[in-house]
């Protein structure tokens, strides 16, 4: 029988409505207000560790990358080496500002930036202002090399961790590495405020300042004063709201993604794909699972998409690598591989359905199906 299974959605619990039903009926409904207020104070608490951190919830992940971007000062023309194999909203903001996005390679250990070509990239731009990096899928990058390049050149790391919430590496959570951080909240992420993002940074001004941004930069007066170009970036109360209730439960969607991840490595063991890696400092949170189709077995992912949708289950392609993208076919990318990383993991790879609320019946159909293909 032909089911619907999902890539990846909301999973409500109830406690959801607690927090959104106080916002009614304190009539608190536009942006900002106590839900927001309480969100930033938990999702601090739970990444912080021994570290200050403050936190700026905001209408999307989008948001906060750019005010991110704002933070770091990056002006017309200066170069920021960012992901490339990442959503384009990781590098949009760059363009915002006028910035000048340069597309760094991945490695194969975790897909994530790969810190040698990160070097070679400085070497080539040594005047580049800061470096935009993504966690890919809830995977940590490897950090330790990443911020060793950053500090050699002096370049402000913003983190782009959207994806990543709950995971961590070497025992520190994903979201508090960047100089400025930044997570999302979209329906599809581990939890969701229905939509709205996070900055995280260690510098209270640095919040201060991004508060005022996103709040049309009005200045201190009784009247509507404007000395700055400013944003309507607030969160709403109500989402807020919703976000709280989520956080309760962000360990146990960590738990059963990472049970869903793990249910796919042992199932196609014996096949000629494997699963997106991390190495032994990492717990990724899972947040998508998906494999890589062995070279030598010659069938693309779109073949395995397609046959997947007829059996109305839903996948989807690796992200397209940003410097094969139309829109940024005039940047640089670096690699230091003789084969493009990223376009190799791109044209064997695929997402597979993670969504917690599948049963294990749901997941041996999706099963099933795969290894009929492979």
């Amino acid at each position: 029988m032909k089911r619907h299974t999902v890539l990846s959605t909301p999973t409500m619990h109830g406690e959801e409505l607690a927090f959104v039903n106080e916002a009614f009926e304190k009539n608190w409904i536009a942006p900002l207000g106590f839900n927001c207020d309480k969100f930033e104070e938990e999702i601090v608490e739970v990444l912080k560790g021994d570290q200050p951190l403050y936190g700026l919830s905001l209408s999307a992940g989008t948001a906060a990358l750019h005010l991110a971007v704002k933070l770091a000062g990056v002006k017309r023309g200066d170069v920021v080496l960012c992901s490339d194999m990442t959503f384009a909203a990781t590098v949009n903001p760059i363009v915002y500002e006028g910035g000048v996005p340069v597309f760094i390679d991945s490695e194969y250990r975790t897909w994530n930036m790969d810190a040698a070509a990160l070097e070679k990239a400085f070497e080539k731009y040594p005047q580049a202002k800061a470096v935009m990096l993504a966690h890919l899928y809830g995977t940590p990058a490897e950090m330790d090399a990443i911020l060793a390049v950053c500090e050699k050149h002096n370049a402000v790391l913003i983190e782009d961790a959207a994806e990543a919430l709950g995971a961590s590496y070497k025992g520190q959570r994903c979201g508090t590495f960047g100089r400025y951080s930044v997570l999302s909240f979209n329906g599809n992420k581990i939890i969701t405020t229905s939509g709205g993002g996070m900055l995280i940074t260690k510098e209270k001004e640095a919040r201060d300042k991004a508060f005022f941004w996103a709040t049309q930069a009005r200045e201190n007066a009784y009247w509507y004063q404007h000395e700055e170009i400013g944003y309507n970036y607030r969160m709403s109360n109500v989402c807020a709201g919703i976000g709280r209730g989520q956080l309760l439960h962000l360990q146990e969607h960590v738990d059963r993604k990472t049970a869903i991840y793990n249910r796919y490595k042992e199932a196609f063991a014996d096949l000629p794909v494997t699963m997106n890696p991390f190495t032994e400092d990492m717990v990724p949170n899972c947040w998508l699972s998906c494999m890589l189709i062995n070279e030598e077995v010659g069938i693309s992912p779109i073949t395995v998409l397609e046959a997947l949708k007829e059996k109305g289950i839903e996948t989807r392609p690796i992200w397209k690598p940003m410097h094969m993208q139309p829109v940024f076919k005039d940047a640089d990318f670096v690699s230091v591989a003789d084969k493009a990383v990223n376009e190799d993991i791109f044209a064997r790879g695929l997402c597979l359905p993670s969504d917690i609320k599948m049963t294990e019946d749901d997941l041996q159909y999706v099963i099933d199906a795969i290894r009929a293909c492979l």
